[in-house]
């Protein structure tokens, strides 16, 4: 793999490997890839933080990357987008990466293998990330999140359609019951404790035909609409101890352009340095 630093000033693969890249195969799984935004100020030695943003249902992996530019430009992250394509094995699948595991992939696998990519092509900083998530890209993130929360710095899940409650009392991908059988990781909520969350929806983001039309495969989930199903998750969060804000936003429906400011302004208000200094 050619790294950056490895690259001649003058090169012109520095520049592909600059500002918006192109899309590169996952590692362990070609037909995933992903995309990144590596902001002017990029310095190798400084090693940069790394923001994962996940696509929803439509797969606009490239304006997913592309809503947190500003971010990445005044904090100094490197946002990193999967591309979880539709279509794998069932061509009308639609889904698959939502709940982590489909067929023989495990999508949470597939991130993890990118994530150690990114480090060695950029020197990025990746052993804990922030992440976020619109709509089915929310849905994967906080499941993400439960499995592997030593990875996660901080996390921000936008208007997720179906939710994943740490309930040991309901299987997945509405409880977390199996995990353990399922995953190989029993989801603890102690573990979960040191991320902060924010969580945003529009304020006229029902859908409920959109769920309706879903809740044969997802059974147990709680509330009707989106709203309140947010809901349900913020407060069971904050039952188990959990830090968790919540934005609103105003006229808004299911629209990612909507609630990306607010989970920008979360990531750049942490008390976690967003500016890459040295190690």
């Amino acid at each position: 793999m050619i790294r950056f630093i490895d690259l001649p000033d003058a090169h012109p693969g520095r520049r592909i490997l600059s500002g918006r890249t192109p899309l590169f195969a996952a590692p362990s799984e070609p037909r995933c890839s992903y995309t990144t935004y590596v902001p002017g100020c990029y310095d190798w030695e400084r090693r940069p933080r790394v923001l994962v943003a996940v696509h929803g249902t439509g797969r606009d992996v490239e304006r997913t990357r592309d809503r947190f530019r500003a971010l990445a430009e005044e904090q100094g992250l490197i946002v990193v987008a999967p591309l979880f394509p539709a279509g794998l094995d069932d061509p009308d699948d639609l889904h698959n990466y939502k709940v982590l595991e489909y067929s023989t992939i495990r999508f949470d696998l597939v991130l993890l293998r990118i994530l150690d990519e990114v480090t060695q092509r950029w020197n990025a900083r990746t052993s804990e990330v922030l992440l976020c998530g619109h709509s089915g890209g929310a849905q994967f993130a906080h499941r993400f999140w439960y499995l592997h929360p030593e990875r996660v710095a901080a996390a921000a899940f936008s208007a997720p359609g179906r939710v994943t409650l740490v309930d040991d009392t309901i299987d997945w991908p509405s409880g977390t019951r199996d995990t353990a059988a399922r995953f190989g990781i029993r989801v603890e909520p102690d573990a979960l404790r040191s991320t902060p969350v924010h969580l945003v929806i529009g304020a006229d983001d029902r859908g409920e035909a959109d769920l309706a039309a879903t809740a044969a495969a997802t059974p147990d989930q709680p509330g009707r609409t989106r709203l309140e199903r947010l809901s349900a998750l913020e407060d069971n969060l904050r039952n188990h101890g959990i830090s968790t804000s919540k934005n609103i936003v105003p006229a808004a429906g299911h629209d990612a352009d909507a609630t990306a400011p607010a989970i920008a302004r979360f990531f750049g208000d942490l008390p976690i340095p967003g500016r890459s200094t040295p190690e």
